[in-house]
């Protein structure tokens, strides 16, 4: 049996259903928005890099000429998104020009590098976007970024690539861990009174103290290597500054206290579209109390379809020419992804900012995938949603000109909306002008 409740602290609903699951329910006012009422300026600009595996059905979710949806119309897949038909943009032609693996998944998704092609490299990444982004904007938040992931479970495919890989990467081009279960995510930007001041205090001075060790032993060790080593060393030492300035942010936020959860702890075992909705939701929370402004989310694919009864995996749904079935499958996936981004929307348009606005009007958000369809490298998805790029008009799709544009063209005006201070990103030959108003 279903019990429904309201947080009066909140204001907010939530349905707690017999298996003892916690699903939110639309946001009446806004949670976060009651503890910083009154701060002064306008609300920060946001970032939200969302991404799935396995592209989508080529025949129903792409449209085939570019105009206004409210003239061209909305193709079966992009019909849930029809209540934000003049809020999003789609973008056609462009390519990420690292990718040369469709099952390298989105390794190279935010980042544009050729991970394999790299001379005297096995594998070699760069940072992703939202890192970069994260650089400028996240420098007074509590945390520079929040790097979200899927684990898939019972043997499930995962969404792209390794299970529980994220879509970042940092300045050393090495993988940033994600957050893969929203209970994690829970205790990440929640309050959980399990540490004191001084416990925390006290591991990150003993942390500080180990790092210091490892430097001044090293510091010498470079006059006896040769240049590969040394580049690997410099690799090492460039991981520790990064951990060094974790710290310090630590040490910096130790005295302010994180918000009060506005519900119980999730279920541990939550997945599929459940799950997506409850770290959509998190993710709401995280952004109104500016405890980020940079937030990358790689979504799951696999146990979506477990929660649509479908029985094959996402990478076999990708081969979906082989049966009317498989076919029928897919175009449902597409649906449903739709259905959770529409409901992702929802819920930024409705949660109040600092200055009252809606938190939809401060964000910039893209969702995408690696892949077009099956296999397919080549002029990959990209919708784009937030009013936080005011120079962008939404509600059209956009074929551009020019085939094969970088993807990092794409990352690229998106990071100059956003007010990042950067001319040049990956294999970027500048902005996308017909994205510009």
């Amino acid at each position: 049996m279903s019990q429904y409740y309201t947080n009066s602290m909140s204001r907010r609903s939530f349905l707690r259903t017999g298996s003892g699951l916690i699903l939110s329910l639309p946001f009446l006012e806004s949670y976060a928005s009651a503890q910083v009422v009154g701060a002064a300026g306008a609300a920060p600009k946001r970032m939200i890099f969302l991404g799935g595996g396995f592209g989508f059905t080529k025949q129903t979710f792409y449209p085939q000429q570019a105009g206004r949806f409210a003239d061209i119309g909305l193709t079966q897949g992009l019909l849930p998104l029809k209540r934000h038909m003049d809020d999003f943009t789609m973008v056609s032609n462009m390519t990420n020009h690292g990718a040369s693996n469709p099952h390298g998944g989105s390794t190279s998704y935010l980042t544009g590098a050729n991970v394999s092609g790299t001379p005297g490299k096995r594998f070699y990444n760069t940072i992703s976007c939202d890192q970069l982004a994260a650089q400028q904007l996240g420098r007074e938040t509590r945390f520079s970024s929040l790097v979200l992931s899927a684990k898939e479970s019972d043997g499930l495919q995962n969404s792209g690539h390794g299970d529980g890989l994220s879509l970042s990467w940092d300045t050393s081009g090495k993988p940033v861990p994600g957050l893969v279960k929203p209970m994690e995510f829970y205790h990440q930007i929640f309050a959980s009174g399990e540490d004191s001041k001084e416990e925390l205090e006290h591991r990150l001075s003993k942390r500080q103290s180990i790092l210091d060790i490892v430097n001044v032993n090293a510091s010498g060790m470079k006059r006896t290597l040769s240049s590969h080593d040394r580049e690997k060393l410099d690799e090492y030492f460039q991981g520790l500054r990064q951990i060094e300035q974790d710290l310090q942010r630590q040490a910096k936020w130790s005295n302010i206290a994180k918000p009060d959860a506005p519900y119980g702890e999730p279920g541990a075992n939550l997945l599929g579209e459940d799950e997506i909705k409850l770290m959509y939701d998190m993710m709401i929370i995280a952004l109104q109390t500016d405890s980020t402004r940079v937030i990358s989310y790689r979504q799951p694919v696999c146990s979506v379809l477990v929660g649509m009864d479908v029985a094959l995996k996402a990478h076999s749904l990708s081969h979906y020419g082989f049966s009317a079935d498989r076919r029928k499958a897919s175009e449902a996936r597409d649906q449903k992804c739709m259905e959770l981004f529409a409901h992702f929307i929802d819920r930024l348009k409705e949660a109040k900012d600092v200055d009252g606005s809606r938190l939809y009007d401060n964000c910039i958000v893209s969702y995408g995938s690696n892949l077009r369809s099956g296999h397919e490298l080549k002029n990959v998805p990209a919708l784009l949603t937030g009013g936080g790029a005011k120079n962008i008009k939404h509600g059209s799709h956009i074929m551009l000109p020019q085939e094969d544009t970088p993807l990092a063209n794409y990352w690229l005006t998106l990071m100059q909306e956003a007010g990042v201070k950067v001319n040049r990103f990956s294999h970027s030959t500048g902005i996308i002008p017909e994205l510009i108003a």
